[in-house]
């Protein structure tokens, strides 16, 4: 999918696919996001290596990061890529993570449907997320209202550091 612009009342940002040299202020999203262990299913002290192989995906996955217009500062980042290998590949899967500074702003929105637009592009017919968590409740929002649904959620399938055992939803769409 080619690059997309958006702008709010803070300025404008490009959703682009992810180049090396953009790592650092995707690590920099990624780092406190992972050590919280509030929203994603990663362990807490994943290390900066591991989490580089995680996140960048080969085709037809891909990375993507959002990027102010005026500086080009990482605001966000997202990747996508098959849910499951052979004949579960047509369905895609794909995760987001926004600068706590850029929140509130539609980024994760735009992020989603941006791999939404890239996962048909590169010929899948459905996205799946596995764990939402559902204490998540802005993330399940945002979700419900691009077009996903609640298949399913497995009680106490997330030990959130702060809340205890909260479900995890499997949310998906069509494409």
């Amino acid at each position: 999918m080619s690059a997309t612009t958006e702008h709010d009342a803070a300025g404008s940002w490009t959703i682009r696919q992810a180049r090396p040299e953009d790592w650092p202020g995707i690590w920099a999203i990624l780092e406190p996001v992972i050590r919280a262990g509030e929203t994603f299913t990663w362990d807490r002290d994943t290390t900066e290596d591991e989490a580089r192989g995680r996140w960048f995906k080969q085709a037809p996955g891909q990375t993507f990061v959002a990027v102010a217009s005026d500086t080009s500062a990482v605001l966000g980042t997202g990747e996508l890529h098959p849910n499951q290998g052979g004949g579960g590949s047509h369905v895609a899967n794909a995760g987001y993570m926004v600068h706590p500074g850029s929140a509130g702003r539609g980024l994760a929105r735009a992020l989603c449907a941006y791999s939404l637009g890239a996962a048909r592009d590169a010929g899948f017919r459905a996205m799946q997320f596995n764990a939402v968590v559902e204490s998540n409740v802005r993330a399940v929002a945002a979700w419900k209202s691009m077009g996903f649904e609640v298949l399913a959620t497995i009680p106490e399938a997330f030990n959130h550091p702060k809340l205890g055992y909260v479900g995890l939803h499997v949310m998906y769409r069509k494409l």
